[in-house]
C-alpha cells in the first residue's frame, strides 16, 4: 500500500489487479467536489458505475461534482422520483439512475432500462442493490461511508475497464 496524503491510502493497482481499490476520506464538500473532478476525468463511454450508501452519504453529490467537473451548468437533481436523469456533454452520454424507490427487483426489468447499458453510455447507479443480480456488472463501485467528519469514500475496480480507470485515477 502507497501512502499519498495523510488522508488519502492508494493500493497499488500492481499488487492484485483484481481488486484494485482507491479509499479517501472526503472531510468536507469541497473534497466531495474535487474528487468527483477526478472521477469526471476518467469516465468514458461504456462504463457502468455503482454509488452504494446510506441516505446522505453523498452519492448525488458525488455525481452532481462529476457533471459539474465535466461542464455541465445545469441543475443536476436526484433521479429518485424519476428514476433516470440524462445528461448529454459533449460526446458523452450519461445516465444517472436511482433505484431506492424500487419494492422488487423486477421492476428494473419492467422499466425498460436494459437498453441504456450499452458501449456508448455511462451509466451511474445509486442503490444497484434494489435491482438484485438483474444489473449488469458494474466497471466500476462506488461506496460512501458517513463519518463525524465528512464521508469515507471507496472506489473498486468491477472489471478491466475499471481498473484502468484506477490507473488513471493514481
Amino acid at each position: 500500500m502507497r501512502v499519498i496524503s495523510e488522508s488519502v491510502h492508494v493500493h497499488s493497482l500492481d499488487e492484485n489487479p483484481r481488486q484494485s481499490k482507491i479509499t479517501r476520506h472526503l472531510a468536507d464538500e469541497g473534497a466531495t467536489d474535487a474528487f468527483g473532478a477526478e472521477l469526471a476525468k476518467v469516465l468514458k463511454p461504456g462504463l457502468m458505475i455503482t454509488l452504494s450508501g446510506d441516505l446522505g452519504a453523498g452519492k448525488t453529490a458525488l455525481v452532481r461534482a462529476m457533471l459539474r467537473a465535466l461542464g455541465y451548468a445545469g441543475k443536476v437533481k436526484s433521479p429518485t422520483y424519476a428514476l433516470v436523469e440524462f445528461y448529454v456533454i459533449s460526446s458523452l452520454y450519461l445516465y444517472h439512475f436511482d433505484f431506492y424507490r424500487f419494492n422488487d427487483p423486477d421492476e428494473w426489468h419492467e422499466a425498460g432500462f436494459r437498453e441504456y447499458f450499452n458501449e456508448n453510455s455511462v451509466c451511474l447507479v445509486e442503490w444497484p442493490e434494489k435491482a438484485g443480480g438483474l444489473l449488469p456488472s458494474p466497471d466500476i463501485k462506488i461506496s460512501l461511508d458517513i463519518r463525524e467528519s465528512g464521508r469515507n469514500v471507496t472506489v473498486e475496480a468491477g472489471s478491466e475497464k475499471g481498473r484502468l480507470c484506477l490507473q488513471e485515477l493514481e
